[in-house]
């Protein structure tokens, strides 16, 4: 018998005007920790989607045998069918049902018609003992924080008995506490014979789990290497990711801020649900000019609620507190009136708030300054036009057309679409929400240059990132926050990865 679980040799798949996979080998080894790497649009997710099914057999060309037979597979179910089992980075749970109806939704057996749902919550515990997460079965998932919602999802791919479990991205949501944990329970599957395919952009992960790794480029597959016996380094694959070496991860920038833009005083968020709970509790802050300010802390620390509190009032029963941007005293109540008064906000959730995925890629970037390009109602399409294609050379976003849809490009792409539609609206101040999450390091520094173009340009920014040396490497300022409060401020002298961890823990 094999030792290869999985086994893929020449796949190719095609889509109207781009190949995804370009003749793509690799092996997977039983029991081992297999980790993909590479550029947004490598090619990585659909090379995944083919292999559980997603793409089914005739779609594409090549091979996939699992288990030493050739696989067929007509749809995802199939491949559970085998104990095949994938985990996409956007996770797949119903909010409104409960933890164990999460678990076993879609393979619950039924006796007369009848489903005994006392039988399903006391071995829901079983799986959930196994992800040491110890919620109530009965709490609904709406109620869970990312982290425990990610091991939700990996119980429910245990309850179909897998035997080779796909991670798209697993800890692209967590921070670094609940990363540490959901590795070191990839570390035990691997003890219990679970192999795992990891594809992470977390270079420090990879090499701390992972027995071997693949990379793939524009489609291809570069190498795969023994991580032990290589001794291989994050400089080794970066250099593969990207067909060159990546020296500086964070670019140089001369820190010149100027006067005060943006001042925030005392200012609290009400949750939308529990209209006397405080997400956000009198936080006070301010924003120079031509300058990077950073707010980090741990999940649940309410940075995303008070970014998207202040512009326009877009989360929560109501806000309270005072919001100056240049020494005016302003009250916003839309997304409309914070983009008039300059300001500009990146959502942390690009597919669901950020972009718009039916729609091509020049109306996602035109819809935040239709007017712009429209006049007496009516759209001027080719400037809409022009203004997308400058956007898609300056960012260097990979689409083969302004006219492709949102939805079919990868998550480094989408990213830049997102930045692009809030540069269209040209504001004076940019809120970005975690604006490197689930992307390539190669895109990340595009990401970084682009922000620093702005601070050049005399703009200002506010990043929110739960990456440490994100906000190491690109801030003038931080901000810790945890448990809706600001917990202290430091400079970017001052400020390392010890003293933002213990501010935010202890204050």
């Amino acid at each position: 018998m094999s030792e290869y679980i999985l086994e893929i040799n020449n796949l190719t798949k095609d889509f109207p005007g781009v190949r995804a996979l370009d003749n793509v080998s690799l092996k997977v080894k039983k029991g081992e920790i297999h980790s993909l790497c590479g550029e947004n649009g490598a090619g990585k997710s659909t090379l995944m989607s083919v292999i559980s099914g997603v793409y089914p057999k005739g779609d594409y060309q090549g091979t996939v045998v699992y288990k030493g037979h050739e696989t067929a597979y007509h749809n995802v179910k199939d491949s559970e069918k085998e104990g095949l089992a994938i985990i996409h980075q956007e996770l797949a749970l119903s909010p409104y049902l409960s933890i164990y109806e999460n678990i076993f939704l879609g393979h619950m057996e039924t006796k007369f018609g009848v489903i005994n749902w006392n039988k399903y919550i006391a071995e829901s515990k079983k799986y959930l003992d196994s992800v040491g997460l110890h919620e109530p079965p009965e709490t609904a998932v709406s109620k869970l924080g990312v982290g425990k919602q990610q091991l939700v999802e990996i119980a429910r791919a245990l309850s179909k008995k897998t035997e080779l479990l796909i991670l798209d991205e697993p800890t692209s949501s967590l921070n670094d506490d609940e990363s540490e944990k959901l590795l070191n329970l990839i570390l035990e599957f691997k003890k219990q014979g679970i192999t795992c395919v990891m594809i992470s952009h977390k270079l420090n992960e990879v090499l701390k789990v992972a027995d071997t790794v693949t990379v793939l480029r524009d489609g291809k597959s570069i190498g795969s290497y023994d991580v032990k016996q290589e001794k291989l380094t994050e400089e080794r694959i970066i250099r593969d990711m990207v067909g060159r070496d990546l020296t500086h991860r964070f670019p140089d920038r001369k820190s010149k801020p100027g006067e005060t833009i943006m001042e925030v005083r005392n200012w609290s968020v009400y949750h939308p649900d529990y209209h006397t709970i405080k997400v956000v509790d009198g936080v006070s802050f301010y924003l120079r000019k031509r300058e990077i300010l950073a707010f980090c802390g741990p999940m649940g620390a309410g940075r995303t609620e008070l970014m998207m509190s202040l512009f326009g009032r877009s989360y929560g029963y109501r806000s309270e507190g005072e919001l100056f941007v240049e020494g005016k005293k302003l009250d916003l109540y839309s997304s409309r009136e914070a983009m008039e008064a300059g300001l500009g906000y990146i959502s942390e959730d690009r597919k669901n708030l950020g972009l718009i995925l039916i729609q091509d890629v020049k109306t996602n970037i035109s819809n935040s300054s239709i007017g712009k390009f429209s006049r007496f109602g009516v759209i001027d399409s080719n400037r809409e036009i022009r203004e997308a294609e400058k956007f898609r050379k300056e960012l260097n976003i990979r689409t083969p057309s302004v006219n492709q849809l949102a939805r079919n490009l990868s998550g480094g792409n989408q990213q830049k679409v997102a930045v692009s539609r809030t540069l269209s609206a040209n504001p004076e101040i940019f809120i970005v929400d975690e604006p490197t999450r689930g992307i390539d390091v190669g895109a990340k520094t595009e990401i970084y240059n682009i922000l620093n173009d702005l601070v050049a340009g005399g703009k200002s920014v506010i990043m929110v990132s739960s990456e440490l040396p994100e906000a190491l490497g690109m801030a003038d300022r931080i901000y810790v926050m945890n448990e809706g409060k600001i917990k202290g401020e430091l400079s970017h002298e001052e400020a390392t990865q010890e003293k933002i961890m213990h501010m935010a823990l202890v204050g």
